[in-house]
């Protein structure tokens, strides 16, 4: 069977990353996952939560996105209280971890996506703040 296809491996790795390094490198994508793009009226409040919990626990947040407003998106997060270290750019450690090998898509241990498992990866990541918070 796939490693990654069965119950709790993802989750796992998580904590087993995070037990390692003391950190997460996590990337959250912007539209339509923490910020209402095509204008539904949802408020993506529990991801943006989950983003502030993910910071107190000393993780990396790059805001990973296609939006070319870095501007507007700066403003956003700000009005919004949501941490961020960066956006759309590598975490320092990177370069350390893969050398000269930087690949196109931002490295991260976990990618948070409305179009990417959110269900799962939100609850996974929920947990492991609840493990980890002190």
């Amino acid at each position: 069977m796939d490693k990654y296809l069965q119950e709790n491996s993802s989750y796992n790795r998580l904590c087993e990353e995070y037990q390692k390094y003391g950190s997460l490198i996590v990337a959250v994508d912007f539209d339509d996952t923490i910020f209402d793009f095509h204008k539904t009226g949802d408020s993506y409040e529990k991801v943006k939560q989950l983003v502030r919990d993910l910071k107190s626990i000393n993780c990396f947040i790059i805001i990973w996105t296609g939006n070319q407003n870095s501007e507007f998106i700066k403003t956003y997060l700000l009005n919004e209280n949501i941490p961020f270290d960066t956006i759309n750019e590598e975490a320092p450690i990177t370069k350390k971890l893969l050398g000269d090998n930087i690949p196109r898509k931002v490295y991260a241990n976990v990618y948070i996506d409305d179009r990417g498992g959110l269900f799962q990866i939100f609850t996974e990541l929920t947990n492991l703040v609840k493990k980890y918070k002190k």
